[in-house]
């Protein structure tokens, strides 16, 4: 496959190795688009989601939006890539992907947000397992090291861009500003792919769309994300209800499974991908990006929400600790290849993570940046120190179209695990703020009197101030329920973060355990 299109005359002017990067710039741009917004809309979750007046349980539903409509691309990107060339795909996923931006920035309620995030999950589902095999296909076998390492580098770059790019276009516009701020990213990315990606290749035998496999994986992921977005309110109002939506989307989801074993031509190749070695790295794979969403939708809320630190401060908190993965990416390029076995370096990351989060846990009230910044180096070096290995461990015995059919699996797994991850953190973080603000406000109700007197110091601080005595008293209560408001949240973060802790070290002990990633 030619990787650039012989109308372009000013590619001639440049060497045949700057036309390589070139191109592998723009397959890591491509990608990095999707991150970029992603990891911004995470951020951001909650001043958006309280744009268009919703609760944190709607967070769950626009976030199971984008992953409906990922997963969806994700399954059908072969026959997309094979029917319309990754030219004309690529290029109409980026400009989908930019007309849900686009609605998205647009909507005021939550039903059009919803939609909107469908839309940018249709659009960009896909763009990280298409450009990820593009590099396999494009590249000579050479080539390859270096297409991976920019790849990998603007992947990360984009994660390290993100949060203070969310927080300063929020700090000094509005919430829409985060879906407006990747439209020139996405836009450059169309039209580069427009410009250098190949045409289809002739295809003899066109198997068709597979719409019924299609529709039957959406409904049974549809039903799935229901039930877990509903989990919180109908556990004990209506189990039966529940019940009935969680076994009609694990049906659903066993039909489709067991359709796709023994179709002759599947959607979802699952035979090729018995390799222990793979799903070995699919089951480490799925913790990593569960702690790692869980960890990335917590920390905002926390740091600004439960310790007042300003927006920005959060959102350049953030870039810290993924510059450091950025760092740390550096660094283990050059030392990976002295390294042997990657098990311990592996458990080591998570054993980090979950001494991170620990350290998050222990936080008091009025905690700051440069106490949060320990927690934040061992968060940036988990990314490293798991993630890449993985990646190298868990595809070395795939070549070919395995390689294609593991890497989408691979993603369509990592869609599963951040939409359920944003799903158990905005559901249980509410939960466990709910249960605690009700058990503080019962505790001021049986001590009356330390109560009282601290509204009486209040009200006689407000009143120096120059209030008359009814509004000192009503402000005095204001800034008390605030106090517990505040302080339900953090202690509902740390808690959050206590299990993030357990989850890290729970993959740190099947990791020293299992014998097929080393």
């Amino acid at each position: 496959m030619q990787p650039l299109r012989l109308g372009l005359r000013w590619l001639r002017l440049l060497s045949h190795r700057q036309r390589q990067t070139l191109v592998m710039l723009l397959l890591a741009l491509a990608t990095s688009v999707e991150f970029l917004e992603n990891i911004m809309f995470v951020f951001a979750s909650s001043h958006i989601v309280g744009g268009v007046d919703a609760d944190p349980r709607s967070f769950a539903l626009v976030q199971a939006a984008y992953a409906v409509g990922s997963m969806l691309m994700i399954l059908k990107q072969q026959w997309l890539a094979q029917r319309f060339g990754y030219r004309y795909y690529l290029t109409g996923a980026l400009l989908i992907f930019m007309a849900g931006s686009l609605a998205a920035a647009t909507s005021y309620s939550l039903p059009q947000l919803v939609g909107a995030r469908f839309v940018q999950g249709v659009g960009g589902g896909a763009l990280f397992t298409s450009c990820r095999i593009l590099v396999n296909v494009m590249f000579a076998p050479a080539d390859r090291p270096r297409a991976s390492r920019i790849f990998m580098l603007g992947i990360f770059m984009a994660s390290a861009l993100a949060p203070a790019m969310a927080a300063e276009l929020i700090e000094h516009g509005v919430w829409q500003d985060v879906f407006y701020g990747v439209l020139p990213f996405a836009a450059l990315a169309a039209l580069g792919a427009w410009l250098l990606l190949p045409d289809a290749e002739p295809c003899q035998d066109d198997p068709g769309p597979a719409l019924g496999p299609l529709l039957l994986f959406g409904a049974a992921v549809v039903s799935l994300q229901a039930a877990l977005t509903e989990a919180r309110f109908d556990i004990f109002s209506h189990p039966l209800r529940l019940a009935l939506i969680c076994a009609l989307g694990i049906g659903l989801l066993m039909w489709f499974l067991w359709q796709q074993w023994h179709h002759s031509t599947p959607v979802l190749h699952l035979r090729a991908l018995r390799n222990p070695v793979y799903l070995t790295g699919l089951a480490m794979y799925f913790v990593y990006y569960l702690i790692s969403n869980l960890s990335g939708y917590v920390f905002p809320i926390y740091a600004e929400q439960a310790l007042g630190l300003p927006l920005a401060t959060t959102g350049w908190l953030n870039t810290f600790a993924a510059t450091v993965s950025l760092a740390g990416i550096f660094i283990y390029l050059h030392v990976a290849p002295r390294l042997p076995h990657k098990k311990p370096l592996m458990a080591g990351g998570l054993l980090l993570m979950a001494a991170a989060a620990w350290w998050f846990s222990s936080m008091p009230p009025n905690a700051g940046p440069a106490t949060l910044a320990w927690g934040l180096v061992g968060k940036g070096l988990f990314g490293v120190m798991v993630i890449i290995p993985i990646a190298g461990l868990t595809f070395r015995s795939l070549a070919g179209d395995d390689f294609a059919h593991g890497y989408r699996s691979k993603n369509l797994l990592r869609q599963i695990a951040a939409s359920f991850a944003s799903a158990l953190g905005a559901v249980l973080l509410q939960n466990r703020q709910f249960a605690v603000h009700t058990s503080l406000t019962s505790a001021l109700g049986q001590h009356p009197a330390q109560t009282q007197q601290w509204m009486d110091t209040t009200q006689a601080v407000l009143g120096a101030r120059g209030l008359d005595a009814i509004h000192a008293h009503r402000v005095a209560l204001v800034q008390l329920a605030g106090l517990v408001d505040t302080q339900a949240r953090l202690i509902a973060c740390e808690d959050l973060y206590r299990l993030i802790a357990v989850l890290a070290l729970t993959g740190a002990v099947f990791m020293l355990t299992q014998r097929r990633l080393d």
